[in-house]
């Protein structure tokens, strides 16, 4: 069990909130890299949707995530509560997001608890009501950081100080896959998701144009599902359309996640930490944004893709937007033939800078949670 002790003997128990054993493998490794920097006197304990797999996984103390019960276990003797990165307020997916977790945050405060609003992305948030909560949660924390400039945007406008540092999955550590150096190369890993956007015939026609890609290049394709509630099926679609090697890949430890990139030559990505795991492994890639975070990724580094959205989204600023999705699926294998020919992945200097960025994460939750 993970444990912390403070100089004079006093340990210090944080609760850390986040969308936690729900199968995700971006928010696992946001809860891996966030483990990875706590300061070593500090007691995590983890609000989970599994808080068995979750204890087991990580060796920490976890709780049903929402079961009163568990929540008054969790919070109970916790000097600390800590929004463990990713976009929590946000009203796009559920309007209950802002609810739940805007609800534990004014808990934590009015409990007096140090409140870290960490690696948030803000917004989207429609609802007028939702809007004001999350300007009275964040304006009362004891500290903030965010990922993105739009999310350092809306802070300031708030008047609320945050610190804007790369996602910090850039600094998780990653580990091989155990037989992956097996499978032929060259590879290319496709991460999609569920999503109204991602229509059948938009899925027929990637599928067609990954089958072209496939036949040109003599590539190998992983199909990585992230989330498998929402992406398997996805992945077990597309397989039987390949008529070269594939694999679907379903790892779950976070660590392991980001290293299926370590070999990869290219990756076509609509999950946003597929993107930054592959990038941060000297991956090339390719964008297909449904969410203004992806856009806003891809933005940063220079990144190709296509935005996802029938029509110009208006929570999506115009300076930011990539080019819209393709007419045919000749047009999309044609633009990932040329990405794959002359297309470069980020430069060692370009990740280093945002790896040693990312860690701006860490160095404020050593300010931030530094005594009781």
């Amino acid at each position: 069990m993970v444990e912390g002790h403070l100089g004079n003997g006093v340990r210090m128990k944080v609760v850390l909130c986040g969308y936690y054993g729900m199968g995700n493998g971006g928010d696992e490794a946001l809860l891996a890299a966030l483990l990875q920097m706590l300061p070593p006197h500090v007691t995590p304990v983890v609000l989970s949707g599994d808080p068995d797999a979750t204890a087991q996984c990580y060796d920490v103390e976890a709780y049903q995530r929402k079961s009163i019960a568990g929540l008054w276990s969790a919070f109970k003797g916790a000097q600390g509560f800590v929004w463990g990165g990713g976009s929590l307020m946000q009203d796009t997916t559920s309007a209950m997001n802002p609810i739940y977790y805007g609800g534990l945050m004014l808990w934590a405060q009015l409990q007096g608890l140090k409140t870290i609003a960490w690696a948030q992305g803000i917004g989207p948030l429609r609802r007028a009501w939702a809007r004001r909560l999350a300007y009275k949660t964040f304006y009362q924390c004891t500290g903030v950081t965010v990922r993105d400039r739009a999310s350092a945007a809306q802070a300031a406008n708030w008047r609320v100080r945050a610190w804007l540092s790369p996602d910090p999955v850039w600094a998780l550590s990653s580990t091989p896959v155990p037989g992956l150096a097996d499978f032929p190369a060259p590879r290319v890993a496709v991460a999609l998701r569920h999503h109204p956007w991602l229509t059948a015939d938009r899925l027929a026609q990637l599928t067609e144009a990954l089958g072209n890609f496939q036949t040109a290049t003599g590539v190998s394709i992983l199909l990585v599902p992230f989330q498998a509630s929402k992406d398997q099926s996805i992945a077990e679609a597309i397989a039987p359309q390949l008529s070269g090697p594939n694999q679907i890949l379903s790892v779950t430890d976070p660590r392991q996640l980001k290293g299926v990139f370590r070999g990869v030559e290219m990756a076509i990505a609509m999950r946003l930490h597929a993107l930054i795991m592959a990038a941060a492994e000297g991956c090339r890639c390719f964008a297909l944004s449904y969410d203004p975070k992806v856009t806003y990724l891809a933005e940063d580094l220079a990144m190709p893709g296509w935005e996802m959205a029938p029509a110009p989204d208006a929570s999506t600023p115009p300076d930011f937007a990539l080019a819209p999705w393709p007419d045919t699926s000749a047009a999309m294998t044609q633009a990932w033939l040329q990405h794959y020919a002359n297309g470069l992945p980020a430069s060692p200097e370009q990740i280093q800078s945002r790896v040693d960025r990312a860690l701006m994460h860490q160095e404020m939750l050593q300010r931030f949670l530094s005594s009781p």
